[in-house]
């Protein structure tokens, strides 16, 4: 019996502790309790939208670095559609539409610094901007495959099997054409990337190859310097000696 009187007074009292707290600190509870719970936000939940900051943070580290691989540059493009192509959300998509975003913005800035890899870099770009419109065609595609997974569980629950088997067709039809094309973009953006590589390597041949040809070919100052001293020497006009013709008759 005197537990239950113990118990019965302390409910009591939580009740009207409950009762008599104020309405700001009700709200302040209540705004807590919801900043607390996951949700997404903007189609991106709160684990995504961490991943995302820790992934900004590394890009950052990378920028400030100072010695720059130029193969570098062709992988921001093939990290990019490898990030569109992991991307199973409409929140994920965006990650890696904006991942793309913030790889243009910094090529573009190494472009000015960079000027013997520029069109390496203006290469990366165009691959890089081919991303946003990609991204946009995928959000698309996944709305669509999530109404037939809707479509499908619905005739699942009806018990039609004609419907549900056609509708689970049509989604595993969308989704490996999708993989296919993803696929696609990757094996591009490589030999974009080789093909990049490539004729980087020409070009600094073809570079060492004239430069060599003008050292060859240009005398050194010095040999320039003797070559006056030698030619204002031999120019000099000297008096006639004898032996002239005489002319008058």
């Amino acid at each position: 019996m005197s537990d239950m009187k113990v118990s019965g007074v302390s409910w009591n009292a939580q009740s009207q502790q409950g009762q008599n707290t104020p309405p700001a600190a009700q709200e302040t509870q209540e705004k807590t309790a919801s900043l607390t719970t996951p949700k997404e936000v903007e189609g991106q939940t709160i684990q995504e939208m961490l991943r995302e900051a820790r992934e900004k943070a590394q890009e950052r580290r990378d920028s400030l670095k100072l010695k720059v691989n130029p193969s570098q540059y062709g992988d921001a493009a093939m990290t990019a559609y490898a990030r569109l192509a992991r991307a199973r959300t409409a929140g994920q998509v965006n990650a890696a539409a904006g991942y793309a975003q913030r790889q243009i913005a910094r090529l573009q800035a190494a472009q000015h610094s960079d000027s013997e890899n520029a069109p390496r870099i203006r290469a990366a770009i165009r691959q890089l901007q081919k991303v946003s419109g990609r991204a946009g065609k995928k959000r698309r595609e996944l709305q669509r495959e999530d109404l037939i997974r809707a479509r499908a569980k619905k005739a699942q629950r009806e018990e039609n099997r004609r419907k549900a088997a056609a509708a689970k067709q049509e989604l595993l039809r969308r989704k490996t054409m999708r993989m296919i094309r993803e696929g696609g973009y990757l094996r591009e953006t490589e030999i974009d990337n080789r093909q990049q590589a490539q004729l980087a390597a020409t070009r600094m041949e073809l570079q060492q190859q004239m430069q060599a040809i003008s050292d060859q070919y240009q005398p050194s100052p010095q040999l320039a310097a003797q070559g006056y001293a030698a030619q204002s020497v031999g120019g000099e006009v000297c008096p006639p000696s004898g032996g002239g013709v005489d002319l008058q008759v």
